[in-house]
């Protein structure tokens, strides 16, 4: 508990690693990761990843509680994930992968709580920061530079697009080609504009 506490205090200010970078250096694996700040990060990528990501992600308090009631109301049982971007920085920093309803009902406080406690820029800044963009590539910086050969700053809309397009399946889903996905998240991140109240930095 105490060590958790310290991180919440540590993570409003300093560079966090997610568990699966942890679990690479704990094994002897080297990932490429490169700690970068929000002002770092082209504003396109930011804006892909609300619209593919979690579109209220400037409207909820770390839980998109419509989606999630949305969601649970499928008939059959739930067939698409209702993660808000805080929520997946609460599994990628404190859980671990992989589906079960212990996990998600321990993200949802969670959520909430990095959500008040350290604010819309410091969540996507660390999200953006630890998000898996291929196989021991972590973070915007090291994928900009992986797939493009260019910092995170200077990505393109399409570049940032096709970063996005890839996150459901980063592993299997080449970012440095183009496809459906990345054409229409592209279309929906076009109407996002940085002068939203949560993206003014």
């Amino acid at each position: 508990m105490a060590l958790f506490v310290i991180s919440l205090i540590w993570g409003r200010i300093f560079p966090l690693p997610s568990t699966l970078i942890i679990g690479q250096l704990v094994t002897g694996t080297v990932p490429s990761w490169r700690w970068v700040s929000i002002e770092s990060i082209s504003p396109a990528l930011t804006k892909a990843v609300i619209a593919a990501e979690d579109q209220r992600f400037c409207s909820h308090w770390g839980v998109d509680f419509v989606e999630l009631h949305s969601v649970l109301s499928d008939r059959g049982g739930p067939s698409r994930g209702a993660s808000t971007l805080s929520m997946q920085v609460a599994k990628n920093l404190y859980l671990w992968p992989g589906r079960s309803y212990i996990r998600k009902a321990l993200e949802l406080p969670l959520a909430l709580l990095i959500d008040l406690l350290w604010g819309k820029k410091r969540v996507m800044e660390i999200y953006l920061n630890i998000a898996e963009w291929g196989r021991g590539i972590f973070g915007a910086e090291a994928a900009a530079q992986f797939y493009f050969k260019k910092s995170a700053a200077d990505l393109t809309a399409d570049e940032a697009a096709r970063l996005t397009a890839s996150l459901p399946n980063p592993i299997r889903r080449n970012p440095a080609r183009s496809s459906g996905t990345a054409a229409r998240v592209a279309e929906k991140a076009s109407g996002i504009t940085t002068e939203t109240a949560c993206l003014k930095w």
